[in-house]
């Protein structure tokens, strides 16, 4: 069979799981048992896919995974998350728009402590927008700058995302990590230059209101009880990992056993919050363990089926420039954006482009990094960004999706704009991983 009609077959089948309802880990695994059978070779390669399988999930480059959403549970479940903010609000003093601005600082630090997207915009949208919404914010400005820092989780490490995607995609785990810092910022700036430009042009969008102000004293109290120490956990992964004293794997069991003695410090342990957060880590963990058990399978039966091979050969005969290439994966990972959650994106695609990226010379790094910010932007896109209903759920009741949607745009319009900046200038992403030890 050509290998062209093995990949749409496989492809195909494997979307229609999809479009069934069932769970993404079973829809592979379906795959996956019938590849198995019929191209390795019935009994024979039902037990070189458990092999396989197994050998895929016990390496010591996945732990990070567990131990980065330990983390971001423990800040969820602590109120430590909450402290950061009120402690941030003090220092913003009646500037226009200061609760939107806030929710974008806010976004950087509890990126930089969580890889949970979903977590922090539930976070921000607990903590910001009934106090935005009391004060006359507009929809725009209440939505958007949460949609838009939420989703800074998954580019500022640790990034539970960024772990994933490496590990699929045979991506260094640390460097792919600590690349995200730079984009991360920047994307962050551009939400709050948008936000004040927007702001100016339209003053009703965030009505401005008196803001007592608190005593100089009162904010460096503030911000050395509740944000300083939080700089230690930020230290203990992220540092650690870019002065080379640790793996990433280490400097995530850092980083857990710091994140949660700092909450029983803030007295914010208990045995319901104990059993909240290993719940939450054990569900996600699970969940992302048996979607990568697929990915790895997926990945060797395409590999053997030759579409891989192949497909790698006509993309390096074809007559334009292999930039012209990559744009185009970042296209196809927008277009399923729309419809697929991330990690089937991650599943589907980097099986496939990752050998074109290596072929055609470009850094693995840099390519992970444009790719995991289109994997942020597919959370928000519509119709079915998984952000876009973590939203719905948390605002106001007279909310519609397509005030989501719209709110959501110009942050998408933000993320693009730093997505073609590092393919313009790669030392966005490539420098901090280059002069890591």
């Amino acid at each position: 069979m050509e290998w062209w009609l093995l990949l749409i077959i496989i492809l195909g089948a494997l979307l229609a799981l999809m479009a069934t309802g069932l769970p993404v880990a079973f829809c592979f695994l379906l795959i996956n048992l019938v590849g198995a059978v019929v191209l390795w070779g019935g009994a024979a390669g039902l037990y070189n896919l458990i092999t396989s399988m197994f050998r895929s999930v016990t390496t010591f480059g996945l732990l990070p995974l567990p131990l980065f959403i330990f983390m971001g549970e423990v800040l969820a479940h602590s109120g430590m998350a909450t402290r950061v903010i009120d402690a941030v609000d003090k220092w913003l003093g009646g500037i226009r728009a200061r609760l939107a601005l806030l929710a974008v600082a806010g976004g950087v630090i509890i990126g930089a402590l969580s890889g949970s997207t979903p977590g922090a915009a539930a976070i921000l949208g607990d903590a910001l927008a009934p106090d935005m919404t009391k004060r006359g914010y507009k929809k725009p400005m209440v939505i958007g700058p949460i949609i838009g820092s939420a989703g800074l989780a998954i580019i500022i490490p640790p990034s539970g995302m960024a772990v994933f995607l490496a590990t699929i995609g045979n991506i260094s785990v640390g460097r792919l990590l600590i690349a995200g810092i730079l984009p991360g910022l920047v994307m962050a700036v551009l939400y709050a230059t948008y936000i004040i430009g927007r702001c100016r042009l339209e003053p009703s969008l965030a009505p401005a209101y008196v803001v007592p102000p608190a005593p100089l004293f009162e904010k460096l109290v503030a911000l050395a009880k509740n944000v300083v120490p939080l700089g230690i956990i930020i230290f203990a992964v992220t540092g650690f990992i870019f002065v080379g004293f640790c793996t990433p794997s280490e400097a995530a069991a850092w980083g857990a056993a710091t994140s949660f003695i700092l909450a029983a410090c803030y007295k914010g342990v208990s045995w319901e919050m104990v059993k909240r957060t290993l719940a939450g880590t054990l569900n996600i963990s699970v969940m992302m363990f048996m979607i990568f058990l697929g990915a790895i399978a997926f990945s060797q039966i395409l590999a053997y089926s030759g579409a891989t091979k192949a497909l790698v050969q006509l993309t390096v005969h074809l007559p334009v420039a292999p930039i012209l290439i990559i744009i185009f994966t970042q296209i196809v990972v927008l277009f399923l954006g729309m419809f697929i959650d991330q990690t089937s994106i991650m599943m589907i695609t980097l099986p496939i482009f990752m050998p074109i990226v290596e072929v055609l010379g470009f850094n693995d790094v840099w390519f992970g990094m444009i790719t995991l910010i289109n994997l942020g932007i597919a959370n928000r896109t519509p119709p079915f960004g998984f952000l876009l209903f973590v939203m719905k759920g948390i605002s106001s009741p007279d909310t519609t999706m397509g005030d989501i949607w719209r709110a959501a745009i110009p942050y998408i319009m933000c993320d693009m704009l730093v997505m073609a900046l590092i393919m313009v200038f790669p030392a966005l992403a490539l420098w901090l991983p280059g002069v890591m030890r």
